[in-house]
């Protein structure tokens, strides 16, 4: 990647984010499901998910933090937050027996429920059969987990990573699985070689729902913004995940309490608190403002951050342009701590190792989310003979390549170092 491409900031693409076209195109109704219309709680509107007829809060509760906490569950719905992203994997299959606690007390919310789970830990095989027969496995763990007959959608791979993955036998299995009503809808996730999943995503054809990571620091990339495009011509729904985007740095000083540290954070927190935002809600406001985005999946593990990611759902108050450069601006002056998921380019340079950007977020998992376990879990998974060399490697390289400028070797020795 040059460095003229690293640094455009291409124009179109922002005024795609800010909602040049109206932001009122797609959303659909404020209004919550009639048992929930008569909350006092902001009610976060509703969206068209691609071409599937079907609509779902702009804001989506993602459980991953969740172990058993029902109040966080009655809490959504009261905010018209009826879409619930979990996975088996999630605090060690708990959120999902969480769900199914809730459903088995509340079954007559179900319909109005859009749950959504993911093939997690599947692993490509020698044969394709053998890893539909892992999908098959999990799906019905989350059946039996949530208490639910049917899931909304699911993700038939968990973080695909090459598009080889999306197999003819797992477009049968698919295809079976919506005639057996398991699932009504099926996708993937993906948050390594982006702009590639996407592209090969809206020409196959039979992929309903992509989960992406999609933020302030991700909208600068014209091929992930070429990508989405291609997926929303082709009437593929996007839901963002990943929208608040913190970096190594700042994950570690929120953890420390610090709110702010440098001139950066100061002149960012200032900016946002005119407009009456959280540096939080701007960063989830802007990817709601671009049109193409079905809904952004965040992270809520307590009431008090739903109620305010729930206001930043809102579209009032709108982001402007001068916003937008504002997160940009600071999305530059700290590039080097986040990883942008380009695992093609780290791959290329470390043949032998094509784990970094894995390793990364493995890293983010444990310093952001706290999941120790889930984080080492997944390190182990790496080939033993990978692991050993992991810190006499040289990464230099990579370094050079890295459009973020990352201090790769730095940050691999950490992963190491709490990993391992």
């Amino acid at each position: 990647m040059t460095q003229k491409k690293e640094n455009k900031i291409d124009r179109r693409n922002f005024l795609k984010a800010l909602g040049a076209t109206s932001l009122g195109s797609v959303i659909v109704s404020t209004q919550a499901p009639a048992k929930l219309q008569e909350s006092k709680y902001a009610q976060v509107p509703k969206r068209k998910l691609g071409r599937t007829g079907v609509e779902v809060p702009c804001l989506s509760l993602g459980t991953n933090r969740i172990a058993d906490n029902q109040i966080i569950l009655r809490n959504a719905l009261q905010h018209a937050i009826t879409y619930w992203d979990t996975a088996p994997s999630y605090m060690g299959g708990n959120t999902e027996l969480c769900i199914g606690k809730f459903l088995s007390k509340n079954p007559q919310l179900r319909e109005q429920l859009f749950i959504v789970s993911k093939a997690s830990g599947v692993r490509k095989t020698p044969t394709a059969e053998a890893t539909v027969a892992q999908v098959e496995q999990r799906l019905q763990t989350s059946l039996e987990r949530m208490n639910t007959k049917y899931i909304d959608l699911y993700y038939g791979v968990h973080g695909l990573s090459d598009p080889d993955q999306l197999t003819d036998e797992l477009r049968q299995w698919a295809k079976d699985a919506k005639k057996r009503n398991l699932i009504r809808l099926f996708g993937f996730s993906t948050h390594r070689n982006i702009a590639q999943n996407l592209t090969a995503a809206a020409k196959v054809g039979w992929i309903d729902v992509i989960m992406t990571a999609y933020n302030f620091r991700l909208m600068q990339d014209p091929e992930i913004q070429a990508a989405i495009d291609k997926c929303h011509e082709a009437g593929l729904a996007l839901i963002a995940m990943k929208t608040v985007a913190l970096s190594v740095r700042e994950r570690t000083r929120l953890e420390a309490g610090r709110e702010i540290e440098t001139e950066e954070d100061k002149k960012l927190l200032k900016h946002f608190l005119h407009k009456g935002l959280t540096v939080r809600q701007a960063k989830i406001k802007a990817v709601l403002q671009d049109e193409r985005i079905s809904s952004a999946c965040v992270g809520m593990n307590n009431v008090g951050l739903l109620a305010s990611n729930a206001k930043a759902a809102l579209e009032k108050p709108k982001l402007t342009e001068h916003d937008f450069q504002v997160l940009i601006k600071y999305a530059r002056a700290t590039r080097s701590d986040y990883c942008a998921g380009c695992a093609y380019i780290c791959d290329s340079a470390l043949p032998d190792a094509p784990y970094v950007s894995d390793i990364m977020r493995y890293l983010m998992y444990y310093n952001s989310y706290g999941q120790h376990d889930r984080a080492r879990e997944l390190f182990a998974q790496i080939p033993a003979n990978v692991r050993s060399t992991l810190l006499s490697t040289d990464y230099s390289t990579a370094e050079q390549r890295c459009p973020q400028h990352m201090p790769i070797a730095k940050l691999v020795a950490e992963a190491v170092g709490k990993l391992a």
